[in-house]
């Protein structure tokens, strides 16, 4: 049995990566993406977060995420927003005899990682790697090429240039 233990800070930000089960051949995300989202502005909407920084891509998603002052539950949210939108999906995916037995669907890999972000240089590296990811996957040529990004949010608010790094070169560290 695994001896990991998550950090559960009130009021916390964090860094989170969640995939789907199956990552090969899948878009699935992207083809559910307004499915998606409203789910994340359901479960939102019942248990408040903010989205610091947030990127689907076609078999997994990257985000950063701060809960209110007090509140350090962010299981609880991604156990919502992967149940709500398995949920409303139709019952097309192959399961294997564990999950029949356990009443699960065949969606989303039962883990996530996530990492506690520990200061503002932690926050801009994870931000930048979340924003960056597309890129770093061969999707797009341009950070700003990918239309499922808080990095567009970013541009308006005029914390990116347009053009940010839009030119290949990526030197973020980064899990995924």
């Amino acid at each position: 049995m695994s001896n990991y233990r998550r950090a559960f800070i009130p009021g916390g930000t964090w860094f989170f990566t969640v995939n789907c089960l199956q990552r090969y051949n899948n878009d699935l995300l992207i083809r559910e993406i307004d499915l998606l989202r409203q789910v994340v502005k359901t479960v939102r909407a019942k248990y408040p977060f903010h989205i610091d920084a947030w990127v689907v891509l076609p078999e997994h998603m990257h985000c950063v995420f701060s809960l209110p002052e007090g509140d350090s539950d962010f299981s609880l949210r991604w156990r919502l927003i992967k149940s709500g939108f398995s949920r409303a999906l139709p019952k097309t995916e192959s399961l294997s005899p564990a999950r029949k037995a356990h009443g699960e669907r065949g969606i989303w890999q039962r883990h996530y990682w996530e990492h506690l972000i520990r200061d503002e240089l932690d926050y801009q590296r994870h931000v930048d790697y979340v924003h960056v990811n597309p890129l770093k996957h061969g999707l797009v040529s341009r950070v700003c090429d990918w239309p499922y990004s808080t990095f567009h949010r970013d541009v308006e608010r005029g914390i990116y240039p347009l053009n940010w790094c839009g030119d290949g070169e990526i030197s973020l560290d980064g899990r995924d």
